[in-house]
């Protein structure tokens, strides 16, 4: 995945479970916000409250009729995705490992804190908060990787050219 890198230096983020982030907050959430809207328009994706993040805070998840990818392609349940409440516009997702790197090192986000205490797989990612229009397009692009993950497209695709 070929991300442009993300323009300045990183949020500061907590350190400890709510993993948030801490400044570079935007001034209005409508990116944010549009993030599990567009999800929401993608086959076998319904809205709901996040099982797993702090209150208010939105996810997409799977619907129960829709095959899915490995158990690292979730945060809880069908939960592969979440928008968060409480002044804090990050978001947490699953990602595939390639994905994941390239957001990492391109500055678009960070393991989820308990991936360093290994209470979480490496998938789980923070995504930092998008800023405008032009960031949330990213996150987008990584949030539809996140769903592909969760339906096993991208398994099935590395099976079907013989990767591991």
């Amino acid at each position: 995945m070929d991300l442009p890198p993300r323009v300045g230096d990183r949020p500061l983020a907590t350190a400890a479970l709510p993993h948030s982030q801490l400044d570079q907050q935007p001034a209005s959430t409508r990116d944010l916000d549009s993030v599990p809207a567009e999800a929401a328009t993608r086959p076998q994706v319904t809205i709901q409250p996040s099982r797993i993040a702090v209150e208010g805070s939105r996810a997409p998840v799977l619907t129960d009729e829709a095959e899915t990818g490995p158990p690292e392609a979730f945060m809880i349940g069908r939960e592969f995705c979440h928008g968060h409440a409480g002044g804090d516009s990050s978001l947490h997702a699953a990602l595939p490992p390639h994905p994941a790197r390239a957001a990492q090192e391109a500055g678009w986000g960070e393991p989820h804190y308990p991936v360093h205490t290994h209470r979480a797989p490496p998938s789980i990612t923070m995504l930092y908060a998008p800023r405008d229009e032009a960031e949330r397009d990213v996150i987008l692009r990584l949030v539809r990787a996140s769903y592909q993950f969760a339906l096993g497209v991208v398994d099935r695709a590395n099976a079907d050219a013989g990767m591991p």
